[in-house]
C-alpha cells in the first residue's frame, strides 16, 4: 500500500469520525466508561498492593536470646539470617531497649511497674525481629534456626524461644489472603476486560451499521478488504484516543478530591500522589487500551459486512 492510499485511509477515517456526530460522541462516551473501569482497576490494584504491603510489614518472627548471650554471638546470628534469600530485614533490640519499651507501654500500669522494680534487674531478653520477603517463607526461616542452633563460645544454645508458633496462624491467614486477593484481582481484571471489549464492539458496530450502504458501494466497485476496513479502524483508533484522553483529564480532579478525602481510610495511600507519580504508566495503559479496543472492535464489527 503506497503513501497516497494510506493518506486517503487516514483522511477518510477522520472524516467518518467527524461526520458521525452524535454516534461518534456516544461511542466516545461509552468507551470513556470502559476505559474509566480499566483506570479504576489500576488504582484498585495499587491500593490492594499497598494494603497488603502494610499488613505484611506488621507481621514478623522474633527470636529471643538468653540473658547471658553476648551481643557478639547475637550479631553473629543476625549476620547468618541476613544472608538468607528469604529474609527481607533483621532488626536487633537489646535487653535495655526492650525494658525501656516495656516501661513506656505500661506507663499507666503502676502495679506492673512496681512488680518490675521489685525484681531489681532486667528480666527481658535481647531479640531479633525477622521480616521475610513473603509470609509463606517464615517457616523455612524458623527451620533454618532450629537446624543450625545458635551456640555460645561455650557450646550452649543462646536462643531462649522463637515466637513463630504464636504468630503462625496470623501468618498463614495472611499468606492465604494475599494469594486469594491476587487470584480474585486477576479474575476481575479479565472479567472487566471482556466486558469492555463487548461494550466497545457493540457501540462501534452500531456506528459502522450507519455506513453499511457506503461499504456496499465500495465492495461493488472492487475495493479490497483492507481498503474498506482501513477508515473504520482509523475511526476506532481516534475514538479510543479521544476516550482515553478524556479519562486522563477527568482523573486529575477525581484523584485529587479522592486523595484529600480518603487518605486516612486507606492507611496513608493517596490516589492523587499515586496518579502523579505513575502518570506515564497510566497514560500508556489507557492510551494503548483505547487504541486496542477501538481497532480490534472495529475489525470484528466490520467483518460481517465484508463477508456479505
Amino acid at each position: 500500500m503506497d503513501w497516497m492510499i494510506v493518506k486517503r485511509v487516514l483522511v477518510s477515517g477522520w472524516k467518518s469520525f467527524v461526520r458521525g456526530g452524535a454516534v461518534s460522541a456516544a461511542t466516545v462516551l461509552i468507551m470513556t466508561v470502559t476505559l474509566a473501569i480499566i483506570g479504576s482497576l489500576i488504582f484498585l490494584s495499587a491500593l490492594l498492593t499497598f494494603t497488603l504491603s502494610v499488613i505484611t510489614d506488621k507481621v514478623d518472627v522474633s527470636v529471643y536470646f538468653v540473658t547471658t548471650a553476648s551481643e557478639t554471638d547475637i550479631f553473629g546470628v543476625k549476620g547468618q539470617l541476613e544472608k538468607l534469600p528469604q529474609v527481607s530485614e533483621v532488626s536487633y533490640t537489646s535487653a535495655d531497649e526492650a525494658l525501656i519499651a516495656f516501661r513506656e507501654r505500661h506507663a499507666n500500669d503502676q502495679l506492673t511497674l512496681q512488680a518490675l522494680n521489685e525484681l531489681g534487674g532486667n528480666p527481658l531478653d535481647a531479640s531479633l525481629e525477622i521480616r521475610a520477603k513473603d509470609p509463606s517463607q517464615y517457616e523455612s526461616i524458623v527451620k533454618f534456626l532450629e537446624s543450625s542452633p545458635a551456640l555460645s563460645a561455650g557450646g550452649a544454645s543462646i536462643v531462649d524461644r522463637i515466637n513463630y508458633q504464636q504468630n503462625k496462624e496470623v501468618i498463614d491467614r495472611l499468606a492465604l489472603a494475599i494469594k486469594a486477593i491476587r487470584e480474585i484481582g486477576f479474575a476481575v481484571v479479565v472479567l472487566f476486560a471482556i466486558a469492555s471489549m463487548l461494550i466497545a464492539f457493540a457501540t462501534i458496530r452500531l456506528a459502522i451499521y450507519t455506513a453499511k450502504d457506503e461499504i456496499a458501494v465500495m465492495r461493488l466497485v472492487g475495493a479490497s478488504n483492507a481498503y474498506v476496513q482501513g477508515p473504520f479502524i482509523i475511526t476506532g483508533v481516534i475514538t479510543g484516543v479521544a476516550a482515553s484522553t478524556l479519562v486522563l483529564l477527568l482523573l486529575w480532579p477525581a484523584t485529587w478530591y479522592a486523595g484529600t478525602k480518603t487518605v486516612d481510610w486507606f492507611g496513608g495511600f493517596n490516589v492523587a500522589h499515586y496518579y502523579a507519580d505513575h502518570f506515564a504508566f497510566i497514560f500508556f495503559i489507557l492510551i494503548a487500551s483505547g487504541i486496542a479496543l477501538g481497532a480490534v472492535a472495529s475489525v470484528f464489527a466490520i467483518r460481517k459486512y465484508l463477508k456479505a
